[in-house]
């Protein structure tokens, strides 16, 4: 049957980036729940924003890299940020962090971090300093639009509890649910569809200088609970394995994940930043061709 949708406006779906946004979909049902369904208001705007920005762009179909895009930057957004807020930043991330490098495939940093990155520099409030009491109990959310944002300090609160590792606690939509986080981050290993050298050597650097900084007494948080606190483990399951922006040698993604695991906590104990994992893999994508590059060079010399 022909579809009635224009050609032009249909999208590319690849089984990659399909799996990917079914990982995705119970962190944005479990944020309904913790905020209401503004979250899922906010998850497809920013997407359709993506969409048109990327068909405003390209010669050919979408590609769903871009809702993909758009639902990751939606999930990593404190609850209460204003709608138009959230549009400018993804309308930013996917002009200047995928569109001006030639689209899909070209881009050097991860879009979805690109427009966060614009917006947290230019509305430091908005995105630091309002956020949201989660729902309680059944229904939760689902029975209210949006909940009351409170001026309150980032969530990277003192000490450890079961609702760290649930995510009945504040912080930003995708990124409070550790199980849930873990949950869709497995499956996507289990088919193959992120690089788990990545995950794994990011995972081990940030507790081995999480470790080293508690027993220093650099820091009073245990390793493991600053591991499950913030957006370190969504990042580092969901946006550090991100196939273009990451490295594509073996050796290179090990090297990659070790530099935004050790980053992300450099920059949370000694910068004004008070989450450290953005700027962390942004960095670690500047560097991704390079090491990429100098690792290909040595297996040239060794197999001459």
């Amino acid at each position: 049957m022909k579809s009635i949708i224009p050609e032009k406006l249909q999208i590319i779906w690849v089984l990659p980036m399909k799996r990917v946004f079914y990982a995705l979909l119970p962190l944005l049902l479990f944020s309904i729940y913790l905020y209401g369904w503004r979250s899922l208001v906010l998850s497809i705007t920013v997407c359709l924003c993506a969409y048109l920005t990327e068909l405003a762009f390209s010669r050919s179909k979408v590609h769903s890299s871009a809702l993909v895009t758009g639902l990751l930057f939606t999930l990593s957004l404190p609850p209460t940020l204003p709608l138009w807020i959230a549009w400018a930043g993804i309308i930013f991330g996917m002009v200047f962090g995928k569109m001006v490098f030639g689209g899909f495939g070209k881009n050097i940093f991860n879009p979805a971090l690109i427009g966060r990155a614009f917006i947290y520099v230019s509305f430091g409030s908005e995105m630091t300093a309002r956020w949201a009491v989660p729902a309680a109990g059944f229904p939760g959310g689902f029975i209210k639009y949006s909940l009351d944002a409170l001026s309150t300090a980032t969530p990277l609160h003192t000490g450890l509890n079961l609702a760290d590792f649930t995510g009945l606690t504040a912080g930003s939509l995708g990124e409070s649910s550790a199980l849930l986080i873990l949950l869709g981050g497995f499956y996507l290993i289990i088919k193959k569809t992120v690089n788990p050298r990545i995950i794994f050597s990011g995972l081990a650097a940030f507790l081995l200088m999480e470790t080293a900084f508690f027993f220093t007494g650099i820091s009073s948080e245990p390793p493991f609970a600053m591991l499950i606190k913030g957006g370190f483990l969504f990042g580092i399951f969901f946006m550090a394995t991100d196939p273009v922006s990451a490295s594509q040698h073996d050796l290179g993604r090990i090297v990659y994940g070790a530099l935004i695991g050790m980053l992300t906590v450099l920059i949370r104990k000694f910068s004004v930043w008070p989450e450290g994992f953005m700027f962390a893999c942004l960095l670690g994508n500047m560097i991704a061709p390079i090491t990429d590059y100098t690792f290909n060079l040595l297996e040239k010399k060794t197999s001459a």
